[in-house]
């Protein structure tokens, strides 16, 4: 089942962010899939705050790679840039994926860089640029 949201401001991305963290469970990862400036590190600020996370905190994790943050129901948030991975998928298991998982929810930037190293059900959030502000987000659930 696909579920298309729409945001015309990074206010509105963040907003949709928290929203979406109400239906994110343990063992959850989260696939975004967008280009350079579309706005996942504003969504994921959301989601950590709508986990009960210091949003505050929240950074693009691009050159640490993960970043983990705990969430109010003693379960953590685990943000993970692989954009500059150079064995992507590889990479991605060596990072302790299945460890991640296993305690919390992760959110997976670049994530189509990484295709076939992603759990066997996940859902992929793939963000457009629909204008300066305005992007469009299309939420898909995988399973393989």
């Amino acid at each position: 089942m696909e579920q298309i949201f729409k945001t015309q401001s990074p206010a509105e991305t963040h907003a949709l962010g928290r929203k979406m963290a109400g239906e994110l469970r343990r063992g959850d990862c989260l696939a975004l899939v967008g280009c350079l400036g579309a706005g996942k590190t504003v969504f994921v600020r959301g989601l950590a705050e709508g986990l009960g996370c210091d949003a505050g905190l929240v950074s693009s994790p691009t050159y640490v790679l993960v970043q983990e943050y705990p969430t109010r129901d003693g379960l953590s948030l685990f943000h993970i840039d692989v954009y500059r991975l150079s064995e992507p998928e590889a990479e991605l298991a060596d990072l302790g994926l299945e460890e991640m998982l296993e305690a919390g929810v992760v959110v997976i930037e670049w994530a189509d860089r990484v295709q076939r190293a992603l759990p066997r059900a996940y859902l992929r959030l793939s963000i457009d640029i629909d204008g300066e502000a305005s992007r469009r987000f299309t939420l898909t659930n995988e399973s393989a």
